[in-house]
C-alpha cells in the first residue's frame, strides 16, 4: 500500500484538504491537482494553494485546461447549468477525466475528490455523483474515491484492492459541516477556503458579464481575466467599456489587456484606468470619455483631455452618476 499514489482534485477548500489527509494517513502518496478552468478566482492564488497542500503533505501541480473548458464544456454542458453559468456536473466530470488521463504521468493509481454526498443541490446528490462518474468514464475503471462520503457509496477499486482501508474513510452527508470543522480543529487546519466560494460561474454578477460578452463576441482564454476586473459597461453592440475601481484594478487592467481592447487615461486628473473595444467610433469614444470622467472629481462645466491609443478627446463628465447607470452590465 505504501507505494500507491493518488491524484487529488484540489480547490484549496477544507473538504479537499481533509480528503487528502485521510488517504495520506493510510500511507498513500498524494499529488494535489488544481485544475485551472480560468474561472476559479479573481486573484492569483497559487501561493495560497501551495501552502495548503504543504499543510496536508501533498505535492502540488497546476493543470491548465482553460482552452478546452471553453471549447468543450462551458457552452454545451450535457447536464445543463446551476443557478447561474455553472455547468457543475460536466465540470466535475471533466476534471476527473483530466486527472485520470494524468495517472501514468505521475505514476499514480487512483483519483480522489473532496466531494460530500448531498452537500450541493446540483452536483452532489447521489444521482449526480453517479452522473459525474459516468460522464468521467469511470464506471468500469472505478478509480474515483470520495473519502469523505465513501462509506455511503459503492466500494471503489482502491478500497476493493486494499490500497485504502474503507473502514478508515468517512460517511459524511448533507450541508452540515460539523464533522469537517471538528476534524479541521483536530488536524490543526486554520487556513482553508470556505465551501462553494471558489467558482466565479456561480456568481450572478460575473455570469451576467459573461452572458453579455458571448452575446456579442466569441470568448477566448485571453478574455477571461478582463471579465474579472473593473466596472463593465455596454456602449452598444460592438463596443464595451471597462473602468477600474481602485489602484489594484487599474494595474490589473494594464496587465491583462488584450488585442481586442485599447487603454484609456485622463490627463492632468487622477482617474481610473479604463479600456474600450478596438474599432470604437469617435462618437463611442466621446461617450466613453464622459462616462469615465463621471467617476473622477472632474467638474461638469469644464473640459478635460482623455487619451486613447491613437487620439485624444476633450470631454466633460455627466452631471450625475445616475446618468451612467443605463450602460452598466448588471
Amino acid at each position: 500500500m505504501h507505494n500507491k499514489r493518488a491524484l487529488a482534485l484540489f480547490s484549496g477548500g477544507l473538504d479537499s484538504m481533509l480528503a487528502i489527509k485521510l488517504v495520506k494517513d493510510q500511507g498513500v502518496d498524494v499529488t494535489a491537482l488544481f485544475i485551472d478552468t480560468g474561472f476559479g478566482s479573481t486573484k492569483d492564488n497559487r501561493d495560497i494553494l501551495k501552502k495548503r497542500t504543504d499543510i496536508v503533505g501533498a505535492d502540488f501541480e497546476i493543470v491548465d485546461v482553460r482552452d478546452g473548458f471553453i471549447k468543450d464544456i462551458l457552452f454545451t454542458p450535457k447536464y445543463g447549468y446551476g443557478k447561474n453559468f455553472n455547468p457543475c456536473i460536466d465540470c466535475h466530470a471533466n476534471m476527473i477525466r483530466v486527472a485520470k488521463a494524468l495517472l501514468p504521468k505521475f505514476d499514480a493509481h487512483f483519483v480522489i475528490t473532496g466531494e460530500v454526498l448531498a452537500q450541493r443541490p446540483m452536483s452532489q446528490r447521489k444521482d449526480a455523483l453517479l452522473q459525474v462518474k459516468k460522464l468521467a468514464k469511470d464506471l468500469e475503471d472505478n478509480l474515483l474515491l470520495r473519502p469523505l462520503s465513501a462509506k455511503l457509496l459503492e466500494p471503489t477499486k482502491p478500497e476493493i484492492e486494499g490500497w485504502v482501508d474503507r473502514e478508515k474513510l468517512l460517511d459524511i452527508s448533507g450541508r452540515n459541516r460539523e464533522v469537517q470543522l471538528r476534524l479541521a480543529k483536530e488536524y490543526g487546519f486554520e487556513d482553508y477556503e470556505s465551501p462553494g466560494g471558489g467558482c466565479l460561474l456561480t456568481d450572478e454578477r460575473f455570469s451576467n458579464k459573461l452572458r453579455d460578452f458571448v452575446k456579442y463576441e466569441k470568448l477566448e482564454v485571453d478574455d477571461i481575466e478582463l471579465l474579472k476586473v473593473g466596472r463593465h459597461l455596454r456602449i452598444n453592440d460592438k463596443v464595451k467599456l471597462i473602468i477600474g475601481r481602485n489602484q489594484e484594478e487599474n494595474q490589473k487592467i494594464k496587465d491583462v489587456i488584450n488585442r481586442k481592447m485599447e487603454l484609456i487615461d485622463v490627463l492632468d486628473l487622477p482617474s481610473p484606468i479604463s479600456c474600450i473595444s478596438k474599432g470604437a467610433t469617435k462618437e463611442d469614444k466621446e461617450l466613453a470619455a464622459k462616462i469615465i470622467l463621471t467617476f473622477t472629481k472632474a467638474k461638469s462645466d469644464e473640459e478635460y483631455v482623455v487619451t486613447f491609443d491613437k487620439e485624444s478627446i476633450k470631454a466633460s463628465p455627466f452631471n450625475s452618476r445616475d446618468e451612467v447607470k443605463k450602460y452598466f452590465i448588471k
